[in-house]
């Protein structure tokens, strides 16, 4: 007898909550390093500033990956409960941030931000991965990846929105625009409604076996039995997850190397603002929160494409091309003097961002220990926050010392990283390709 499918619907509420989270990283990526010059910051200060995204990820996601695989309540199961706290500080921190006063208020508020952001989103892949058989998984991370795309794209467009649709006026040159400012706002809420309707409306598995659920929880009791578990698990990672490793870290390179500084290369580059006090670089920034909106887009519908495509060409195949087509996206900006052109250079990002955030994690689930699900998802963003510590410790140098603070030449290195994690995806060995 075939096996029974998973419902359309359960896997639709079990990835929603990732729409709000994607409202808090999709206002961050599109306004952060904007947000950073209106408050006096060089461009080759903008890395160092950022290194709070990926040092939170670095300490918070292996950490909350273990405490998650030792949940469980009746009421609240394994997982959920993390997704709550984590909102809620989000929540909070998005009100605060458009309202920094300091370049120093608004790197402390990104700390804030960024480590509730993953308390909430390290265990939603797990959560994926324990609801579902493994040949659902990639509809599983597929749907992740469609509400990702869809909650990046209004997201990142609002301040755009705001200024064109609603008509709300400019602010003061060198200040934080109030189209900025709503827009964290509204994302604020978004964050805690979408992430909630997952919280009501998905109930988790309980352990299979309680009294063995019990010994492991006794057994990683406490600090240091919890990094002692952490260092064995790096130790005795799949040789599958080590090979993603290095296709992690050159696909995050690139993708770092594009949020840091797109939105100021369109405005500076594109646009021709002389600095930020100039009209043109709120308007280059806003058309730029409109271009990552459109990539969003695209990774909204492409998901759907996702599936049937890594049937037919297997997932490491689908990666590959998917990244290549984010490299030509990013390093054909270079030659665009037409704004509107670059919303065709997003379609590239906009494919490879899509399968960034699903192919990777079907990959990996299939080659996962048995009960160390939420933990070896931590690990594996190890391979994500890593290569974004050494960006934002030596890209800095890079831009004054090699790219002469050219912020477009950063935006076509973004490209050649792509272009080698492609490459490098050709290697792995995919344990569970023939179950999907």
């Amino acid at each position: 007898m075939a096996e029974q499918r998973t419902k359309f619907s359960t896997i639709w509420n079990m990835s929603f909550g990732f729409l709000g989270i994607q409202f808090g990283w999709g206002l961050q990526m599109a306004n952060m390093s904007a947000i950073y010059e209106y408050l006096g910051a060089k461009p080759d200060q903008i890395p160092m500033l950022w290194l709070a995204a990926p040092l939170t990820g670095l300490l918070v996601q292996p950490v909350i990956g273990h405490l998650s695989d030792r949940t469980w309540s009746p009421t609240f199961g394994r997982r959920r409960p993390y997704f709550l706290v984590g909102a809620i500080l989000s929540s909070c921190a998005l009100l605060a941030m458009p309202n920094s006063s300091s370049l120093w208020m608004a790197a402390g508020l990104l700390w804030i931000l960024d480590a509730s952001i993953n308390i909430s989103m390290e265990p939603f892949r797990a959560f994926v991965a324990d609801l579902l058989p493994a040949n659902e998984r990639t509809r599983g991370f597929a749907m992740q990846s469609f509400f990702i795309g869809f909650g990046a794209v209004i997201a990142s467009a609002l301040p755009w929105m705001m200024t064109n649709w609603f008509g709300v006026a400019s602010s003061a040159p060198g200040t934080i625009p109030m189209t900025v400012r709503l827009s964290f706002y509204i994302g604020s809420a978004a964050f805690f409604g979408a992430v909630l309707y997952t919280i009501l409306t998905t109930k988790e598995k309980p352990p299979a076996d309680m009294e063995a659920f019990q010994r492991q929880k006794a057994a990683g009791a406490g600090a240091g039995a919890m990094a002692r578990e952490i260092i064995l698990a790096v130790k005795q990672m799949p040789d599958t997850m080590r090979q993603l490793a290095v296709v992690q870290i050159s696909t995050w390179l690139g993708l770092f190397c594009m949020w840091l500084y797109f939105p100021v290369a369109v405005a500076t580059n594109v646009f021709g603002a002389p600095d930020a006090s100039s009209p043109l670089y709120q308007k280059g920034v806003e058309w730029a929160g409109l271009c990552f909106g459109a990539y969003s887009l695209v990774c909204f519908g492409f998901a759907f494409l996702l599936p049937p495509m890594a049937k037919s060409r297997g997932r490491k195949g689908t990666h590959a091309i998917c990244l290549l087509a984010g490299a030509a996206g990013l390093i054909s900006v270079s030659v665009i003097t037409n704004p509107n052109w670059l919303l065709l250079s997003m379609v590239g990002v906009g494919i490879a961002w899509a399968s960034t955030l699903s192919m990777p994690y079907s990959i990996l689930a299939g080659s996962i220990p048995a009960g160390k699900t939420g933990i070896y998802m931590g690990i594996f963003n190890f391979f994500i926050v890593i290569p974004e510590i050494i960006a934002s410790l030596g890209f800095g140098w890079v831009m004054s010392h090699l790219l002469n603070n050219n912020r477009m030449a950063a935006v076509v290195a973004g490209g050649v990283f792509l272009a080698l994690a492609a490459l490098l995806v050709t290697r792995v060995n995919d344990r569970t390709e023939a179950v999907t």
